[in-house]
């Protein structure tokens, strides 16, 4: 009886064992989609023409900031010399241009945020387009949001052939 059983486990252990050497592992990729869309040349036209009609801004932004790292720099070096007087004037003119340089900044940021969700609404579709199609083309089972995944090898990333299709979508 016991031998019997012995050779029924081995018979069941071998037709496991062969069930699972002859079943294909699924194909898996992992993908940053954050990366994948700002990646893409589309969104590299948005930051251009973003900093294209913000230039000036940003110019003042620098300028503003050279003009504080100034009056500081000859805060320090001249105290001794200066008069109280001089000291306030020029701690005003520093908190002047630090509220300044805050205005500028937040409404770069605000602009930049509006214009990357527009984006991100408008290239939805496509994402999702480019994704199916490196699916299809990749025969991948298994697609999974590098977020999610605390580690990766790299041969699984799929990131770069999404943003190639998303640039080849777009021609």
């Amino acid at each position: 009886m016991v031998n019997t059983m012995n050779k029924i486990l081995v018979l069941v252990t071998m037709l496991f064992a062969s069930s699972m050497a002859s079943a294909q592992s699924p194909t898996i990729g992992i993908i940053d989609l954050e990366q994948a869309l700002f990646g893409s040349e589309a969104a590299q036209e948005l930051e251009a023409s973003t900093r294209s009609e913000f230039g000036n801004d940003e110019a003042r932004l620098e300028t503003l900031n050279t003009e504080l790292r100034e009056i500081i720099e000859r805060a320090q070096r001249d105290e001794s010399i200066l008069s109280e007087a001089e000291m306030r004037e020029m701690n005003s003119d520093a908190e002047e241009k630090q509220a300044q340089m805050q205005v500028i900044a937040e409404r770069l940021q605000n602009a930049w945020q509006q214009r990357q969700q527009a984006f991100v609404e408008r290239m939805r579709q496509s994402l999702g387009q480019a994704i199916e199609a490196v699916v299809e083309e990749g025969d991948y089972d298994i697609v999974l949001n590098a977020e999610s995944v605390a580690y990766f090898d790299n041969a699984y990333n799929i990131t770069t052939l999404v943003t190639a299709k998303l640039n080849e979508m777009a021609q």
